[in-house]
């Protein structure tokens, strides 16, 4: 049976992705142009003004593949009707633990992001897009962790601002730490373990407690 139009249209759509993320990670972006995706997707120019307006429009889907489902997963965790938030989270950090180490997609994405892109001009969309993607990642994490003080699994006294941006940092410096040399860590094992020591610390450390009278 042949392939529908639709069908055609998402496989090169597909295709330029594809190309988008070997290329961005081969030259970087500032130094990719359509063309250069053009030309390793095997289509023209023409071809990705279908389906993308530019390059920062083609980038943003790029990331938004992989982030989607990302992004899904987290947002479900922030729902005050998740019965464990903390469990939630730590399975959702392991996870994307996993997805870097054993998924292409995910690890060129990610490399991409942390290594591959000058944030140079402060107008940029990409660095724009970067800015809100961890201010929103930073807002999920602290409302998972309202839920969980409420449910008696974090203190009552936990400073949520301060214990959300601890372990946003714990977090993506691991990621970056092992993007930028894989294999000098076990990413799994040993966030794990990491991320363990981050949990005994929310629980433990007075550091990370409000002020009398702050919530």
């Amino acid at each position: 049976m042949a392939r529908s139009s639709k069908e055609k249209a998402w496989e090169t759509r597909e295709s330029i992705l594809d190309a988008a993320e070997a290329v961005f990670y081969d030259k970087g972006v500032s130094s990719t142009s359509l063309t250069d995706i053009a030309q390793a997707a095997g289509v023209t120019r023409g071809a990705i003004y279908w389906h993308f307006k530019n390059k920062e429009d083609l980038f943003d889907a790029m990331c938004q593949r992989v982030r989607g489902p990302m992004r899904a997963m987290i947002e479900e965790m922030a729902s005050p009707d998740t019965a464990d938030p903390i469990g939630q989270l730590r399975a959702g950090g392991a996870f994307v633990m996993a997805q870097v180490v054993d998924n292409p997609h995910y690890r060129k994405v990610l490399t991409i992001l942390f290594h591959r892109c000058e944030y140079v001009d402060p107008k940029d969309p990409i660095l724009i897009y970067q800015r809100e993607w961890m201010a929103h990642g930073i807002s999920v994490i602290r409302q998972v962790m309202i839920n969980a003080r409420a449910k008696g699994q974090l203190p009552a006294d936990l400073d949520v601002g301060l214990a959300a941006l601890y372990l946003h940092v714990i977090f993506d410096g691991l990621l970056n730490s092992w993007l930028f040399s894989p294999g000098s860590f076990d990413l799994v094992e040993d966030a794990r373990r990491i991320m363990d020591a981050v949990w005994g610390g929310l629980m433990n450390n007075p550091g990370l407690r409000n002020a009398a009278g702050e919530k």
